[in-house]
């Protein structure tokens, strides 16, 4: 696989396990990196690759230290720790404070995301309370990324997807199956 440019991240809480699998069900594989920040606990974040790799066609792993980012990959933040991506390439972990009553934190990741000449970043926020990822959508529009958070009706917690879209810096409020299908006609 090659290292790629074009980068989705994809954050999601309570109600996100179900949602992210009828999501993969039917992404293609996508020419971008995929990185998906579930709020989970290190007990089963493993569990939860294993579950989503079974369903995706592209291949799913749990962050480390050091990963460098692949297109057509995705990797799951572990449980417990941050994910920062250096120079949009580079995965670091490490443990920290908890950041809107979370760790991982979805805004954490997004605000790492550095505009890049022929890069096409995507922000994606489904199911969840609170208000994780909300500033990350905002930081991704200002770098000229494309922000998507998940409907009303098929959020199983409607508080994360809504204080995304009250940011007024979101491109496309769609339902599970059309956020697929978004994403398979932006990188696919």
């Amino acid at each position: 696989m090659a290292a790629s440019g074009n980068i989705v991240v994809i954050g999601s809480s309570t109600g996100g396990l179900k949602v992210l699998e009828e999501m993969f069900r039917r992404l293609s594989v996508l020419k971008a990196s995929v990185l998906i920040v579930q709020h989970i606990t290190p007990a089963i974040d493993q569990a939860f690759v294993s579950s989503l790799a079974r369903i995706s066609k592209m291949p799913v792993v749990l962050a480390h230290d050091g990963l460098a980012l692949q297109q057509g990959q995705v990797v799951l933040a572990p449980g417990g720790v941050h994910l920062y991506l250096v120079r949009n390439q580079i995965v670091h972990l490490a443990a920290g404070e908890k950041v809107n009553s979370v760790c991982p934190s979805i805004d954490v990741t997004m605000k790492t995301l550095i505009p890049a000449s022929g890069m096409k970043v995507t922000g994606v926020i489904l199911t969840g309370m609170g208000c994780d990822g909300a500033s990350g959508i905002t930081h991704i529009k200002q770098i000229g990324g494309i922000t998507i958070a998940q409907d009303q009706k098929t959020s199983v917690i409607y508080g994360m997807p809504k204080a995304a879209a009250e940011t007024g810096k979101v491109d496309f409020v769609l339902p599970t199956d059309r956020i697929a299908d978004k994403l398979n006609g932006l990188f696919g």
